[in-house]
C-alpha cells in the first residue's frame, strides 16, 4: 500500500524531483536486494518499429546503459500483459503481436531474477516519460550503441533468430 502512495505523490511532483527519488529510491531497494536476497520476477521488452529497428532505453537511474525497457511483473500477472502494461507507462503508447522470445535466470544486485523477453511491435510513437526513461531511440539490431548493456548485445542475435 506504501509503494501505491508513493507512486501517486511522485506522479504528481516535478520531473526533476521525481528522477531524484528514483535514484534513492534504487539505492535503498539495491540495499534491500543484496541484504535479502529475494526471488524478483521481471521482463524485457523487444518493441519493433516498421523499419524493423529495436527501442532502446536510458534509465534516470541505476546504469546510463541503453537497454530494452520493462520492469518488475507483479504477482500472479502474464508475462505478457505486464510488458504491455510496462511498455504503455514507461513509453506512452501501446504494443501489439506480443510474443514470448525467451526466459531468463541471472543475479541482480544479488537477487534471483526471472526475466520474460517479450517483443511486439510499436503502435504509435514511443516518448521518454523524463521521470523514469530519460532517453528513448530505435536501432537497428544489428548496430546497438557501444554502451549498450552487454548482455543485451550478446542476446539480441538470439532473441531476433527466436522471432522466426
Amino acid at each position: 500500500m506504501l509503494h501505491l502512495i508513493a507512486e501517486a505523490a511522485l506522479g504528481r511532483c516535478p520531473a526533476p524531483l521525481h528522477r531524484f527519488a528514483l535514484r534513492w529510491a534504487h539505492r535503498a531497494r539495491v540495499i534491500w536486494w543484496r541484504w535479502r536476497k529475494p526471488t524478483l520476477t521481471a521482463c524485457r521488452v523487444l518493441a519493433f518499429d516498421e523499419a524493423g529497428r529495436v527501442l532502446l532505453v536510458r534509465h534516470s537511474y541505476g546504469t546510463p546503459h541503453w537497454m530494452p525497457p520493462g520492469g518488475g511483473i507483479k504477482g500472479d500477472e502474464d508475462p505478457l500483459i505486464a510488458a504491455a502494461r510496462e511498455f504503455r507507462e514507461e513509453l506512452g503508447c501501446e504494443l501489439g503481436a506480443l510474443q514470448l522470445v525467451n526466459v531468463m535466470a541471472d543475479r541482480f544486485h544479488g537477487a534471483g531474477n526471472k526475466v520474460f523477453v517479450v517483443a511486439g511491435q510499436c503502435q504509435g510513437q514511443p516518448k521518454a516519460d523524463l521521470r523514469e526513461i530519460a532517453e528513448a531511440s530505435f536501432f537497428a539490431p544489428d548496430a546497438l550503441p557501444e554502451d549498450t548493456v552487454a548482455l543485451v548485445k550478446q542476446q539480441m542475435p538470439h532473441w531476433i533468430a527466436a522471432l522466426g
